[in-house]
């Protein structure tokens, strides 16, 4: 008799004279039972379900929605790591934070490197182009890519304190407000405490902190310190309001335009057109890096300006003047005032640097196709 068929006996075979009739089939994996008046089957039980990895027990409902899970989270990180990969700039190589611009083959860049690209091409005094494609690049060719900005500011960013991941539009808030492991100082720093540690520690030491209980002679070191820096910033708004007060008082709008040297290699200088204040007639110059042989090589850069007079006058001119941003720029300046007495003879100031924040400033002017800015003039009477 075949295999086949001696299964198929041990499930069906009856006791002689007992009729089939009376066979009922239990359940999967149970004994097979006989119907009265006939002897009792030997029941067979199911072979154990060989899993996948090889173990003999019954597979885990749970488990392939657990693996589906995985999958799904590893295609997750993929595709992050491919959203990264398109959307970052292709200067710095990383995801912009604030504006997105493009060129017109559609390649992406930051700000702040569409402005460094900029600024290095006015001073090579060569075109600006796309890193990519070399395509010709200015405020005008390129624009800002919207889409592109909305996306990456919802792709996910680790949080440098906690480290968790959060979308790219919430990280600042959550780093500055809401993290619990947030760098912070505490309250008593005005009085000399030096400590700096996680948010969520401060109301402990804040509590147990020895400044509060300091003598007034080991606070005077500290506090004559921040006197004087008060006292700076406090001497220069008097200076500027006691200015404001003078009877001949002339402000206008300058507008510095790109020039080149006449030298073997030529030097980028900034000049104004001529203008009238108080009667005379003026001009503004500006350098960049104090006109060092290769600004562009330089990460630090910086502007600065003189003041030159070109009417004759009868006798000396005792002035007080200051630059500040134009109407319409963006750029931070720092009023600071400068003194000069102008005659025939000394109608030129020396050069000053223009007070700007940082080089990321002066990129911003560099960048542009002209550096537009306001002029104070204060006479002094005598």
């Amino acid at each position: 008799m075949s295999s086949m068929d001696e299964r198929m006996e041990l499930g069906v075979g009856a006791a002689p004279g007992s009729s089939s009739s009376g066979l009922s089939v239990g359940p999967v994996g149970g004994a097979l039972d006989a119907g009265p008046g006939s002897a009792g089957l030997v029941g067979i039980q199911e072979e154990p379900v060989l899993r996948r990895d090889g173990s003999g027990s019954e597979a885990d409902p749970d488990a392939p929605p657990k693996k589906r899970v995985r999958h799904q989270e590893g295609e997750a990180g993929k595709l992050e790591e491919r959203l990264y990969s398109v959307l970052c700039c292709t200067v710095c190589l990383d995801l912009p934070k604030a504006s997105v611009y493009q060129c017109t083959n559609g390649h992406l860049m930051c700000a702040g490197c569409f402005i460094h690209l900029l600024a290095d091409s006015r001073l090579k005094e060569e075109q600006a182009t796309c890193p990519n494609c070399r395509c010709e690049i200015s405020k005008s060719l390129c624009c800002r890519n919207l889409a592109v900005e909305k996306a990456v500011s919802e792709l996910p960013s680790e949080c440098s304190y906690c480290l968790k991941q959060f979308p790219r539009s919430s990280l600042d808030r959550h780093q500055t407000e809401e993290c619990q492991d947030r760098v912070t100082q505490c309250k008593y720093k005005r009085i000399g405490c030096p400590w700096q540690g996680p948010f969520h520690e401060l109301s402990a030491h804040e509590a147990e902190c020895s400044h509060p209980s300091k003598t007034g002679m080991e606070l005077m070191g500290i506090l004559d310190e921040m006197d004087q820096s008060h006292r700076r910033e406090l001497q220069l708004y008097n200076s500027i309001f006691s200015l404001l007060s003078f009877e001949k008082i002339g402000f206008t709008e300058v507008q510095f335009r790109p020039y080149r040297t006449d030298d073997f290699i030529t030097r980028l200088y900034y000049e104004t057109p001529r203008f009238t204040v108080l009667n005379q007639t003026w001009v503004l110059k500006a350098r960049v890096n104090d006109s060092e042989r290769n600004p562009n090589l330089s990460c630090k850069r910086t502007l600065s300006f003189q003041l030159i007079l070109k009417s004759k006058v009868n006798s000396a001119l005792e002035c007080s003047f200051l630059l500040l941003k134009g109407p319409y720029d963006d750029v931070k300046i720092k009023p600071v005032i400068q003194h000069h007495v102008f005659s025939n003879d000394a109608n030129e100031t020396e050069y000053a640097l223009l007070p700007i924040s940082d080089s990321v400033e002066c990129n911003k002017l560099l960048a542009a196709k002209n550096i537009n800015l306001r002029l104070f003039i204060f006479q002094i009477q005598k």
